[in-house]
């Protein structure tokens, strides 16, 4: 097999992570999600608590999410920065191992605008799953201590911070079927069917 980077977008109860993992087993190839964070802190000797803060400061702000002065470009800022620990920088530190897992070899990674921050690559397919209501409650349920109307509310905030995070950091809409090579429904093909069809 030649080497394929695949990236995954999901919303929350649509089992892209499921997927992914799947996918990844099924190709005996590299699967990459939460720890993306702690590889990027090891690459820059910035603590993960900070890139973990930046995350929660970016899902606090309520309503539309304000663009970064300076969308991604691909640049690192150095520690003699003031800027070294700022968001737009540790999204950057992630993005620089996104690109370097990419280089190593396939892999499936989850999140993170990856698609984005691999866009001009040829060895990319980039992913978006998504299902019906019904099916992200279902889903969710599963994982969630929470039923009806809390919820929905959780499952609709976990979409927008996903959304908001993509779009501080792109000047993307996260859901734009543009953005990606290939969009899923979950809920309609099941789980085998979304990993055959990738």
């Amino acid at each position: 097999m030649n080497k394929t980077v695949i990236t995954i977008e999901r919303q929350y109860g649509s089992g892209g992570r499921t997927v992914g993992k799947m996918l990844a087993e099924e190709l005996g190839i590299h699967y990459y999600n939460n720890e993306l964070v702690a590889l990027a802190s090891e690459k820059s000797g910035i603590s993960e608590e900070l890139f973990r803060k930046a995350d929660e400061k970016i899902a606090s702000i309520g309503g539309i999410f304000p663009k970064p002065k300076k969308l991604y470009e691909g640049k690192l800022i150095g520690p003699e920065s003031p800027e070294f620990t700022s968001e737009a920088n540790l999204f950057n530190y992630q993005a620089a191992v996104i690109k370097e897992l990419a280089d190593k070899g396939s892999c499936v990674i989850i999140g993170r605008a990856a698609n984005f921050i691999l866009r001009d690559r040829m060895d990319v397919v980039t992913v978006f799953i998504h299902a019906p209501y019904e099916f992200l409650m279902r889903e969710a349920g599963k994982k969630q201590p929470l039923t009806g109307i809390e919820l929905e509310k959780y499952i609709e905030h976990t979409n927008h911070v996903k959304a908001s995070y993509y779009h501080y950091y792109t000047g993307e809409k996260w859901d734009d079927a543009r953005n990606y090579d290939l969009c899923l429904n979950s809920g309609k093909l099941g789980f085998d069917k979304c990993v055959e069809a990738i």
